[in-house]
């Protein structure tokens, strides 16, 4: 047995809505995401900044990744834009690659689609996100 039907929305253009799975492979298909050893390698390298979008609960519960800049999902814009007055110290430029890390990899995905519409066109984010990066062994700390 299915659930209800729903029926077929339109937005006020006429269009139907995308739905947030839509969105996603929409956003992804516009950059590179990058799998967690490539992102620790790349931040070793001093190649790419590491910024964890996690919420605190989170970041508790599970760790962190050193050297990652923690900056709260609803501050990433204001913290990354290099022409922002409140703007971290490592966002130099838009050529600045940022790698987003949110839990699993699916709001990183968005506030990396976000970034590009700022200019930063080598923003990305981790595939699987803070879990992957924590299966592949790599260094968490408490």
């Amino acid at each position: 047995m299915s659930g209800p039907v729903i029926p077929q929305e339109r937005r006020p253009d006429g269009e139907r809505p995308t739905g947030v799975d839509e969105l996603l492979e929409r956003v992804r298909a516009g950059y590179a995401r990058v799998e967690a050893r490539e992102a620790y390698e790349a931040a070793r390298a001093g190649e790419a900044l590491l910024i964890d979008i996690r919420y605190a609960a989170l970041r508790e519960r599970d760790g962190l990744i050193p050297g990652a800049l923690v900056v709260e999902r609803n501050e990433l814009e204001w913290r990354l834009d290099p022409q922002g007055s409140h703007r971290l110290p490592e966002a130099t430029s838009h050529g600045v690659r940022a790698v987003v890390i949110c839990n699993e990899g699916y709001a990183s995905s968005l506030a990396a689609a976000s970034l590009h519409q700022l200019g930063l066109h080598r923003a990305t984010d981790l595939v699987g996100g803070f879990q992957a990066w924590r299966a592949a062994g790599l260094p968490v700390t408490s």
